[in-house]
């Protein structure tokens, strides 16, 4: 069928990458490394497009990659449909204006050649895991990818970021426990590790005790890596610690695929979503997002802010679907794809200011703006657009996200949505006072400007914000409409894989 022969391709590029860049690193100058690096990035992203413009050509429907020519559920399997499309354009867009922005971030960093190795394994762990249709697989890119970001998030080996690499190494395993001993019930219980297969297994059978046990092991091992609140406390350490290109990468895309898309992929199309797992993604939802909003205003290291405000963030997506209505789970995705484009710009914003000034705390810095408009302008955007102000990207996510609670009868939570969002805007404007306005501090007169492709990622990501709200236009939603539609099948995803597959 047309298109399917691309999907290995997203684990292909970046894992050739990852060990080409690591065996010719030492022979060859930066400048290769970085083209290669870009031109990776850009061709997943090409591949990412293309797939999405398959699936719009053939009216939603899914492709599946047979390995080995082995058919589901006797052979490994790759899926491509409305939501895997919808999570590797995410992934790769944001990528690919990373790895630009690393070309010049990353010169005060000494070995580029095991960062972006590193960088591309982690790539490598997360469209794996997107792609794979079994269990097993989505477990062995899961952790390819968290071992490459504990590597990373000790990149500059100073202390603190040893420390805090050590911390979220620790409960990323206990996840990864949690997660792996999920599996191995499942697979007890069903004998199969194929997702479409163990979903029709599990849709003919009677609910036990043991899918729920599984369901509470699930929600804490994926809460985890999403770093929902109470499971957050590995994140306010490790994403300030990474270098900014990371930061923007663990806090973008990272979390989300690994703990977000890996959840609800499991509970609507595997398990099978009740009211009762909606209720405690909705409770988790809310509770991240109005803790952590608190938490961050008292910050004054601003990655450390940024990293809060992930979190509270997180809870905007998770409460979305949580909700379980085609409404809320639309807010929840495209909020999802918001947040990843805002608040990569911001990490990387937080790295240009880093990279210019030499300091992260906010009360080291005034009047910045003078020497560095560009940072500054797009730093603007960007806190606008994650404090929901109109017409930036947020806004349109989270007032959809506050209607689905309304129309769900959920007054409190679209209360606390509200709330949220006034607390964001709130933290934001203290940055934008204490950071680029006021008079320019004697020691920054000598300051400038970033090199022109930080400015670049920057800019590009900012124009992003403004312009997202028109994917709510009838030509374009389908982009989301496609990945809800893939949740809202629920555990009909069986049927459609596995007639997929034989074809």
């Amino acid at each position: 069928m047309r298109g399917v022969n691309s999907i290995p391709w997203f684990v292909i590029i970046p894992l050739f990458s990852a060990f080409f860049i690591s065996l010719i690193g030492r022979f060859v100058k930066r400048a290769i490394i970085n083209a290669l690096a870009v031109i990776s990035c850009f061709a997943l992203l090409a591949f990412s497009f293309y797939g999405l413009s398959i699936l719009r050509h053939s009216d939603g429907m899914t492709l599946v990659y047979k390995i080995g020519g082995w058919a589901p559920p006797f052979g490994i399997s790759m899926v491509l449909d409305g939501l895997t499309a919808f999570m590797l354009v995410t992934v790769n867009l944001v990528a690919f204006f990373v790895s630009a922005y690393c070309v010049n971030y990353m010169q005060k960093y000494t070995d580029r050649t095991k960062f972006f190795t590193l960088f591309f394994l982690m790539l490598t762990g997360m469209n794996g895991l997107i792609v794979s249709g079994d269990l097993f697989n989505i477990f062995v890119f899961l952790e390819i990818a968290s071992i490459a970001s504990y590597a990373l998030v000790a990149f500059g080996t100073e202390a603190e970021e040893l420390e805090a690499s050590f911390k979220y190494a620790i409960m990323g395993s206990i996840a990864s426990s949690f997660i792996f001993i999920g599996i191995a019930f499942l697979y007890g219980y069903t004998s199969t590790l194929n997702m479409a297969d163990m979903a029709q297994i599990l849709s003919a059978r009677p609910s036990t005790w043991l899918i729920h046990f599984v369901a509470v092991l699930f929600l804490m091992g994926f809460g985890l890596k999403a770093a929902l609140v109470p499971f957050h406390a590995w994140l306010p350490d490790a994403h300030p610690s990474a270098p900014a290109s990371i930061s923007a990468m663990l806090s973008g895309v990272l979390i989300k695929t690994l703990g977000v898309y890996a959840m609800v992929r499991i509970f609507f199309n595997v398990i099978g979503m009740t009211q009762a797992y909606l209720s405690v993604l909705m409770f988790l939802g809310g509770l991240s997002m109005i803790v952590a909003v608190i938490l961050a205003l008292s910050q004054w290291d601003l990655k450390r802010l940024l990293a809060y405000h992930s979190i509270s963030q997180i809870g905007y997506v998770v409460l979305g679907i949580g909700l379980g209505t085609p409404l809320g789970i639309f807010g929840g995705l495209f909020h999802l794809f918001n947040h990843s484009i805002f608040k990569s710009l911001l990490f990387l914003i937080s790295g240009a200011i880093d990279y210019a000034t030499g300091t992260r705390d906010l009360r080291e810095m005034s009047g910045l703006k003078e020497k560095m408009p560009v940072t500054a302008n797009t730093n603007f955007i960007a806190s606008m657009a994650i404090a929901g102000i109109p017409p930036f990207n947020g806004f349109f996510s989270k007032l959809i996200i506050i209607f689905a609670c309304v129309q769900k009868g959920c007054w409190g939570y679209a209360l606390a949505a509200v709330i949220g969002s006034i607390l964001t805007l709130a933290s934001f404007m203290k940055v934008q006072k204490f950071a680029f306005l006021g008079e320019l501090k004697e020691k920054y007169k000598s300051i400038k400007e970033v090199p022109w492709v930080m400015k670049f990622s920057m800019v590009s990501l900012a124009v992003i914000c403004i312009l997202g709200g028109i994917l709510l236009l009838p030509s374009l939603r389908f982009f989301i409409n496609d990945a809800v539609n893939a949740l809202l099948r629920g555990t009909g995803y069986a049927t459609v894989v596995l007639e997929a597959a034989v074809k």
